[in-house]
C-alpha cells in the first residue's frame, strides 16, 4: 500500500458507510467530515502503512475524523511534539476521536503527564476530557506503572468532578473507574475517592461517585481482583 495522504483516505472510503453517519449523532459523535469506517478497519489500515511521522501530520490536516484517528496509530510517540499535541487536541470535537487519539498517542509521548496536568485545567470540553482519557489509557494499557502514579492523579480527579458537562463528567468516572480495576489497594483507593466525591455538591459528582461505585464494587470486578 502506498503511504501517501490520498491512498489512505482512498482506503477509508472504501471501507466507510455513509448509512450510519446519521446514527452516530445519537450517540454523541460530531458527523462533519465523517465515513463511518469502523475501528478494526482503521486499525488494518494503520498497520499496512506502518509507523510514519510525517505521514499522520499531513493526515490529521485533512480533517477527516478517521484519517485522524489513523494518524494517531502511525505516529511515532517520540517525535511528536508539544506543539502538536497542542495543535491537535483543539481541533477534537467528538468524544471518540479524542478518546481514541490519547489511547493510541498522546499518552504515549513524552509529555503524557504534563498534559494531563494542563489539559484538566482548560475550560474547552473536548480539551479537558482528553487529560482524563489520557489517565483511563494509562490504567488500562501501563501494567508496570506504581500504585503511586495513580494515586497521583486522585486530585486532578477530584478537581474535574464537578464539571457538569457530559463529556467531561463521562471521562472523569472512566478515568477513575480504571484505575480501581487495576488491583484491590487501588480498588479500595478508588472507591474512596468516589465516596468522597459524593459528598460533593453538585450533580455531576453525585453522578460519577454513583457511576464509579456501581462498578468497582461489584460482583465482577471484586471477583476478578480477588481472583
Amino acid at each position: 500500500m502506498t503511504t501517501s495522504v490520498e491512498a489512505v483516505l482512498e482506503q477509508l472510503k472504501l471501507r466507510g458507510d455513509p448509512e450510519n453517519i446519521k446514527g452516530m449523532s445519537r450517540f454523541g459523535m460530531a458527523t462533519d467530515q465523517r465515513l463511518s469506517v469502523p475501528v478494526p478497519e482503521m486499525r488494518k489500515i494503520a498497520k499496512r502503512v506502518g509507523k510514519d511521522h510525517a505521514l499522520a501530520v499531513a493526515l490529521w490536516k485533512t480533517g477527516v475524523q478517521e484519517a485522524r484517528i489513523v494518524a494517531a496509530l502511525i505516529d511515532v510517540p517520540e517525535e511528536v511534539t508539544e506543539y502538536q499535541m497542542e495543535t491537535w487536541v483543539v481541533d477534537l470535537n467528538s468524544w471518540d476521536i479524542c478518546d481514541q487519539v490519547c489511547l493510541n498517542l498522546f499518552g504515549k509521548t513524552p509529555y503524557a503527564q504534563q498534559k494531563i496536568s494542563e489539559w484538566s485545567r482548560r475550560e474547552g470540553e473536548f480539551v479537558k476530557r482528553a487529560a482524563y482519557a489520557i489517565i483511563a489509557g494509562l490504567a488500562w494499557h501501563d501494567k508496570k506503572a506504581a500504585d503511586d502514579q495513580f494515586i497521583g492523579y486522585f486530585p486532578v480527579i477530584k478537581s474535574g468532578a464537578t464539571d457538569e458537562r457530559n463529556f467531561v463528567k463521562k471521562a472523569v468516572s472512566w478515568a477513575l473507574r480504571t484505575i480501581g480495576k487495576r488491583n484491590l489497594e487501588l480498588n479500595k483507593a478508588a472507591i474512596q475517592v468516589a465516596r468522597e466525591i459524593q459528598e460533593f455538591d453538585s450533580r455531576a459528582a453525585r453522578w460519577i461517585a454513583s457511576d464509579t461505585l456501581r462498578e468497582l464494587e461489584g460482583e465482577k470486578v471484586q471477583a476478578r481482583l480477588a481472583g
